[in-house]
């Protein structure tokens, strides 16, 4: 016998597979992979606010540690903003701390959108303190600064914390705020209010150092109303109100959505969850994201992608058997919503026989006076209550029928209508090269003049139609899921000119036909020829719909040069 022959052939040799060296705290993978799980493990984000205001307020933006500016400020609530000046075209080749400018951006988190008059004039009186006016409303119904100085945290934080209000959180890789139906408890359709859970859940979580380190960033969302009225199907975790058989209302489990540049729709679990263990799950999925989510890339971090590998039936599995120590029920899923339009903008009766209106600044942007004023006009008409929304509008609740009228002429002199064109209804937009590094192009300006341009060439449209403009691939305004998503970027124009523009997404959609639409080969458009392009779009859209048919279902089915 050969010498080769005595010798066991060797096993095939085996592939590594995905999950190998993913940094995996439950395999047992915990030293850090990337510089930002480092940062991590040398120190908690939440350990950075001692720093702020015992050593960086007073010595000023020049004595920040460059891990704790670039990193774990984010844990309560703030960036550095883009240095004025610097074009799209640098923003992928400049290194940080050349776009940094010595003013940050601040997210004051909003959890369900819950706002009282007391906390608006608040963040009011901040957006005109220490903010230079400004004042955004996000699509996660949180408020955000520009311009502020690190010197003047202290007492920022002090004002919003006096009222109840927190940045803790609100960005960085932690649990951020959970989106909310911003008519729980009013509503006559409501079908369960998930403003309890959302209180227990922001009282277990917010802050504590079991969940300050995550892989990446994890977004929440609980409605209980059959509009489905918080994107759920694009949040790391939902839960989405509907009636059970046997067990009555509550909630249908959802994981594993998210946007950006590899979109998913969430998955349902199968899994029914009472009002009272809202709360225990959330805990169960975070703390599961926490332990078995992928730390090695950051861009393949978020919980969609677990998701995805695992499917929904182990991902249940491992969630009762390890985290929740018992099974959840199966459940129904959520009946479709009926109305196209869920943002609740209008005049609306409320069960209790009052009514909320809701109004639609234009994508998003207020400033502190306006806010100023709507708290004033929410105390003479309302309770005192005020909402924001995940499509960047706000609600005044609680109007006797008698002060309808008078709420919204007063929000119309704030030019703030209840009876918006579908344009200005349906627009937002993300903040955009004016702060933010990450941008190639202005988004904020150009929604909205884009606003008042289709309103002077299309004043008789009145079709359901959102209209989501994002400065970068990011798609922090869910770009693939609107009728008409505008990716930012830089194009070249009839000239030979490279000029900010957009990539078109056409048809996206959530509800009963969730889907991220469709990109025509090679369709990009300047900023200039935007609106001839979604004017030449829309009149094609009236010709040949169908009757009844959506944007979404028509854009699926046109050729392509009805949408070129």
């Amino acid at each position: 016998m050969s010498e080769s022959a005595e010798k066991p052939a060797a096993p095939p040799r085996r592939k590594a597979g995905r999950h190998r060296g993913e940094g995996q705290w439950a395999a047992g993978h915990f030293s850090p992979l990337n510089p930002n799980e480092q940062t991590k493990k040398d120190d908690d984000g939440l350990n950075v606010r001692t720093r702020i205001e015992t050593i960086y307020a007073h010595r000023g933006f020049d004595s920040i540690d460059g891990a704790d500016l670039r990193g774990r400020m984010r844990w309560w609530g703030l960036y550095t903003q883009r240095r004025p000046g610097i074009d799209g075209g640098k923003t992928a080749i400049l290194e940080p701390e050349e776009l940094d400018d010595e003013f940050f951006m601040l997210r004051v988190r909003i959890d369900g959108g819950r706002l009282t008059t007391a906390q608006l004039r608040v963040v009011a009186e901040i957006s005109q303190e220490f903010a230079r006016g400004t004042a955004d409303i996000t699509d996660r119904q949180n408020i955000q600064y520009h311009w502020i100085r690190i010197e003047d945290m202290p007492e920022i934080w002090r004002r919003l914390e006096a009222v109840g209000l927190s940045t803790t959180e609100a960005c960085g890789d932690t649990p951020r705020v959970i989106v909310g139906s911003p008519v729980a408890g009013i509503a006559a359709d409501e079908i369960v209010d998930g403003t309890p859970a959302i209180e227990e859940i922001q009282r277990r979580v917010l802050g504590n150092k079991a969940f300050s380190n995550l892989p990446r960033k994890f977004k929440a969302a609980i409605s209980g109303s059959p509009q489905q009225d918080v994107a759920h199907e694009v949040n790391d975790v939902a839960f989405v109100g509907v009636e059970h058989p046997e067990r009555g209302p509550g909630f249908d489990l959802w994981v594993g959505g998210g946007l950006s540049t590899n979109p998913k729709i969430g998955v349902r679990l199968g899994a029914f969850v009472p009002l009272e263990d809202v709360p225990d799950v959330y805990e169960g999925v975070i703390g599961l994201f926490r332990d078995y989510g992928y730390r090695r890339l950051r861009n393949r971090a978020r919980i969609k992608f677990l998701v995805a590998d695992w499917g929904a039936q182990k991902f249940r599995q491992v969630l009762e058997d390890e985290y929740l120590l018992r099974r959840l029920a199966d459940g129904p899923a959520p009946a479709a919503p009926v109305e196209q339009w869920r943002d609740h903008i209008g005049v609306h009766r409320q069960r209790d026989g009052r009514y909320y209106i809701g109004f639609a600044p234009r994508v998003g942007r207020v400033d502190g006076t306006t806010l100023a004023k709507i708290a004033d006009l929410a105390e003479a008409h309302g309770s005192g209550r005020v909402r924001t929304t995940v499509q960047q509008k706000m609600l005044i609740l609680d109007v006797p029928e008698d002060r309808v009228t008078s709420l919204t002429e007063g929000l119309a002199a704030l030019d703030l209508t209840a009876e918006p064109s579908p344009f200005r209804r349906g627009t937002m937009a993300c903040t955009g090269i004016e702060f933010c590094k990450l941008a190639i192009v202005e988004t904020k300006a150009r929604g909205a003049s884009l606003i008042d341009e289709l309103e002077r060439r299309l004043p008789g449209f009145t079709e359901p139609l959102t209209i989501n403009i994002n400065g970068c691939p990011n798609s922090c305004a869910r770009i693939q899921i609107a009728d008409i998503g505008l990716k930012g970027q830089l194009v070249t124009d009839a000239e030979g000119r490279q000029v900010e523009g957009y990539q078109v997404h056409l048809g996206g959609s959530l509800g009963l036909e969730p889907g991220f639409g469709r990109k025509v080969r090679g369709l990009k458009v300047t900023s200039a020829e935007l609106p001839d392009y979604i004017e030449r779009v829309l009149r094609a859209f009236q010709e040949q719909r169908a009757e009844g048919e959506s944007f979404a279902r028509w854009a699926a089915r046109a050729d392509q040069e009805a949408l070129t």
